[in-house]
């Protein structure tokens, strides 16, 4: 075992981790997720948990899938538990372009990289673009998952505005310009057009010509991030940036949010090069995504009815949007909210003083969770707004859920009144004094 490593003061033996002064760099970089560390606390069954993007699963056909995958392993099994191609397999790839051309794009199966679901897609992209130092934009507020992965690889995101038509094209430009003026290089630009992941707003189909056509002329590749694009509540979904675009963007998409998570199955659609390029450094960190996995996926798009069943969801998952904007409205009418057309999300900020992050440990305390803002921001903003989730509860969890959250935003807001701040601003969830009281 190597000597202790020195701690700050320079005396060995004063950090706890003795291996702290071999990791790279770029490993003092990560940091845990907000969403990641409240799922302990989550997912215990008095809490309504209206934090984590889960899709609900028991609306799946569950004995229907059991039958089909029963099926694959014994006739198929041999194949399905056996390595795969490094770019995924065939027959999983024809299906994905069934999936995307509900959205406009025309692709080859060459096109297509399967992944262990988008994030891992997400990684590739990044690992491949990204050098140290380099610019990433990104709307604000992004995805948790996204911001994570630029931060390990030493990008510097910056975020750009978003209103409620989505992304602001001259926002994008003075961004560009800006990073140019100073002699930044720009890698990409990483947005998540339909049903924003956490801000629940979807860019015009005007806005995704205007975004393209900046991106082109200063030569910046675009990263489409379209997990919830076939979840819109009341219209077909709007074409896919990709599908304006076929060497200007690389898309990702999963199975995660339409299907089942468990699966780990999403996918890349990328242009050639890019394509070779993600396929060697998929095959570097993982060899093969899993053919179980790739083949089960494959037998539910052919003999299952995943159209039929994505429009279920949409159903169900109008309902609980409904129910969540409906109690929002009774309960917290001091705070303000977007209205999802589609996806999992609603974005509120909270009145004026509050800070989500501080006050999360007496959410818990309530027995209801939620994501803070600052979860959602590459320098720490965001404080003012919280994510709700309405994908997994049902109805009448998600109002006794924000009911619960009500109190909570209330009594915040009296101290605020009292003393002129939020206290508790360096409070972790997870220290909270937790009760087990009879379910609500």
């Amino acid at each position: 075992m190597p000597a202790p490593a020195a701690g700050p003061d320079g005396v060995a033996g004063t950090r706890l981790d003795p291996w702290f002064g071999a990791y790279a760099e770029r490993a003092h970089g990560m940091r845990a997720s907000e969403i990641r560390a409240l799922f302990s606390v989550a997912n215990r069954p008095e809490v309504v948990s209206l934090a984590g993007g889960m899709p609900f699963i028991e609306g799946l056909p569950l004995e229907v899938i059991g039958e089909a995958m029963q099926r694959l392993i014994t006739t198929r099994g041999t194949t399905a538990l056996q390595y795969g191609s490094g770019q995924g397999d065939e027959t999983l790839r024809e299906r994905i372009l069934d999936v995307v051309a509900l959205e406009g794009i025309a692709a080859h199966p060459d096109d297509v990289v399967v992944t262990t679901g988008s994030q891992q897609g997400l990684d590739l992209v990044t690992r491949i673009f990204v050098d140290p130092g380099d610019v990433v934009l990104a709307e604000a507020p992004s995805y948790v998952g996204a911001l994570g992965v630029f931060r390990s690889y030493q990008a510097e995101v910056r975020h750009v505005e978003m209103d409620a038509e989505g992304l602001v094209p001259e926002e994008l430009e003075r961004a560009l310009v800006a990073a140019r003026d100073e002699g930044r290089k720009v890698k990409f630009l990483y947005t998540i057009p339909s049903f924003h992941n956490p801000a629940g707003v979807t860019l015009s189909l005007e806005r995704r010509h205007q975004v393209l056509e900046i991106c082109r002329r200063h030569g910046v590749l675009v990263v489409e991030d379209n997990p919830y694009g076939l979840l819109g509540f009341d219209s077909e979904p709007l074409p896919a940036m990709r599908s304006f675009d076929a060497e200007g963007v690389v898309y990702l998409g999963s199975f995660s949010k339409t299907f089942a998570p468990g699966y780990r199955v999403g996918w890349v659609i990328a242009p050639h090069a890019v394509r070779e390029k993600l396929v060697l450094a998929s095959e570097s960190a993982i060899l093969s995504p899993s053919n179980a996995s790739q083949m089960a996926i494959t037998t539910y798009l052919e003999t299952c009815d995943w159209k039929g069943q994505i429009k279920a969801y949409r159903e169900m998952y109008r309902e609980r949007r409904d129910a969540m904007i409906g109690a929002l409205g009774e309960h917290l009418p001091s705070a303000s909210w977007n209205v999802p057309d589609g996806g999992f999300y609603v974005w509120v900020r909270l009145p004026e003083g509050l800070d989500a992050k501080s006050m999360l440990p007496r959410a818990v305390t309530e027995r209801v969770a939620y994501v803070p803002g600052t979860a959602f921001f590459y320098d720490g903003q965001g404080a003012d707004h919280m994510r709700l989730s309405f994908c997994y509860p049902t109805p009448e969890r998600i109002r006794e859920g924000v009911r619960r959250l009500a109190t909570v935003v209330n009594a915040e807001a009296e101290l605020v009144q009292l003393f002129g701040t939020s206290p508790r601003p360096d409070a972790d969830p997870r220290d909270a004094e937790y009760p087990s009281p009879d379910l609500a």
